[in-house]
């Protein structure tokens, strides 16, 4: 990884200090602004004509409020790959969201900045900056060279910033922005005696900008509706490639920005089209899937040794993997029914994994299936969702039956009360001998009751896997009753099971609400209502296919549609942009 032990030139710190501070209190300040004004004229594209194609929506249906996003770690990681190559890897760690409506991206729409973040993204900027310039990657990352590397060169620093920007604030930048970044350049590389060194102290105060590690959502009149507002081209490349691909759009989509393309039916059509059948889908839907499934709780996953010895810190990964290649290969690579992937025996494996699944397996990843007598039939009895819905020495069947409803069916569980008693499941009776009987204390105590009648009984159909989701018969050589059920259906299993999440309604209406709020930046309120109707029968008419439901997402005008602002601005009057409000204050 190119930046573990990377270390930064220190004959540009004094330059590069003082570009920071004055990004850091930019970005500070920035953080708490809520939203931005509609586009300046220098921001608008050239042409930009009609609404985008898209099937007929019921006249309810509304778009989304405009929304200022910070971006993730991962986003930022996959942009800076995009822009510099794919060996440019940021050793960072940003400070995570919080989960809003079932997604940690919703919560991005809400997350500030503490000033040890703004330090931290300092250090990212210039650890990046500083590998762009260095001599191992300037050769191919910088298209020309200085006349003399210990002096400014304006023509140099301009070709290089002019094109970076365009990539790093994802459209062309003013000619008065380019001039200043090239001038910070120049005044770097004067007082340093370095070109590269001036030019990667000019990078990093751009890495800090918050036009760069916020995606702001700009707006401009709708010219096919009138009174309605719509995202202007730029913003409707970022939503479209962070939704798709998570990173920032590519150059070919700036362009069809730049140029108008991409509002218009045709454009807007060829440019979904095209990132649809990108390889670079699979990363996009990666992110979203490993966000929904809360996979970041195997962030601080942990077994008792004593009790899963098999269980190891590789074995956690390669779950997070399997379950994820799973997925990909169901959904995106075959464009299979999202439904089935609750039933599949389909799956790979890992040498890590099969020590826990007790089969045999080569190095790598292998197509695996399990055979009808595993007990294991869809992603909810991998390892990934056993292991981290159980308690670190034994298994939960109230964690897993709540992680169905919530993950999975969009059924939010109710908090336990602050003096529910443990007390059977901690120090069990002689006669509590398995799980199931030590969970039905809590059925019969009224105060728990109401919420363990909706997580156990399907919770309590996974009982045959243990804390680490290895098969068992038995429990302490007691056998195992893992019957069940869900919403009034009754199984015997979890085969049972999987047939009844397959064949539940709030499944398919889960992901869509899901995917549609991922795609537009925030959660979805009273108002979406109509549209998550439209979605859920489109997505019924289309097989359940995620390809389909991702290109009716993005081809349908809400998509696009931006609410009006609450404050009502004076007639004839442009509020400046968040940029330049903020800098007003700042300075």
């Amino acid at each position: 990884m190119l930046f573990q032990n990377y270390s930064v030139p220190s004959k540009k710190g004094h330059v590069a200090s003082v570009l920071r501070g004055s990004a850091l209190s930019l970005l500070a300040a920035f953080a708490l602004v809520s939203c931005s004004a509609p586009s300046d004229e220098a921001a608008k594209p050239a042409a930009a004509k009609s609404a985008s194609a898209a099937p007929a929506l019921p006249a309810e249906a509304k778009g989304v409020p405009q929304r200022v996003r910070l971006m993730t770690q991962e986003q930022y990681s996959n942009s800076l790959g995009y822009i510099f190559g794919p060996d440019l890897r940021v050793d960072t760690r940003f400070a995570p969201m919080r989960r809003t409506e079932g997604l940690l991206a919703n919560g991005a729409a809400f997350a500030g900045v503490t000033a040890a973040q703004l330090e931290q993204y300092q250090r990212t900027a210039s650890l990046v900056s500083g590998a762009v310039v260095d001599a191992e990657h300037r050769d191919f990352l910088i298209p020309c060279k200085p006349k003399d590397e210990k002096a400014a060169d304006a023509a140099c620093a301009t070709k290089f910033l002019t094109a970076t920007g365009r990539l790093l604030y994802r459209k062309p930048l003013p000619k008065e922005k380019v001039q200043a970044v090239v001038a910070e350049a120049n005044a770097g590389a004067e007082k340093l005696k370095d070109f590269y060194a001036g030019l990667s102290a000019a990078l990093e105060g751009m890495l800090l900008s918050p036009d760069v590690l916020f995606i702001t959502d700009t707006y401009e009149a709708d010219p096919q509706h009138k009174g309605k507002l719509r995202l202007d081209a730029y913003s409707l490349a970022h939503r479209l490639s962070f939704f798709l691909w998570n990173a920032a759009p590519d150059d070919a989509m700036i362009k069809a920005a730049e140029t108008g393309e991409i509002n218009t039916p045709k454009g807007r059509e060829k440019i979904v089209n095209m990132m649809l059948a990108s390889p670079r889908l699979e990363t996009g839907m990666r992110a979203f899937f490993d966000d929904m499934m809360a996979f970041d709780d195997f962030n601080n996953l942990a077994k008792d040794a004593a009790i899963y010895p098999a269980f190891t810190g590789v074995t956690v990964a390669d779950a997070r993997e399997q379950t994820l290649r799973t997925i990909i290969n169901h959904l995106i690579t075959e464009n299979k029914d999202y439904r089935d992937l609750y039933t599949t025996r389909e799956t790979f494996m890992s040498q890590a994994l099969a020590a826990i699944y007790g089969v045999s397996a080569t190095p790598g990843w292998t197509p695996y299936t399990f055979p009808e007598n595993s007990g294991r039939a869809g992603i909810m009895t991998h390892v990934s969702f056993l292991a981290v819905h159980s308690h670190p020495g034994r298994s939960s069947p109230t964690l897993r039956g709540k992680a169905l409803r919530e993950l999975l069916l969009c059924q939010p569980v109710p908090r336990p009360p602050a003096n529910v008693d443990f007390s059977a499941l901690n120090n069990p009776k002689a006669e509590h001998r398995t799980q199931r009987d030590r969970v039905n204390f809590h059925l019969e105590n009224p105060v728990c009751a109401g919420c363990h009648k909706i997580t156990d009984p399907m919770g309590l159909a996974m009982e045959q896997f243990d804390g680490a989701g290895v098969y068992r018969l038995t429990e302490k050589g007691f056998p195992i009753d893992p019957s069940g059920a869900l919403d009034g259906k009754s199984f015997q299993n979890a085969i049972g099971l999987a047939t009844a999440l397959h064949d539940h309604p709030a499944l398919t209406s889960c992901l869509v609400k899901r995917v549609y709020s991922y795609g537009t930046g925030g959660p979805t309120g009273r108002d979406d209502v109509p549209l998550l109707n439209y979605l859920n029968t489109r997505f019924a008419e289309e097989g359940y296919r995620l390809p389909d439901l991702l290109r009716t997402i993005t081809l349908s005008p809400t998509f696009s549609e931006v609410i009006p602002p609450a404050v009502n601005e004076k007639a004839g009057e442009k509020t400046a942009s968040a940029e330049q409000s903020i800098a007003a204050k700042v300075n």
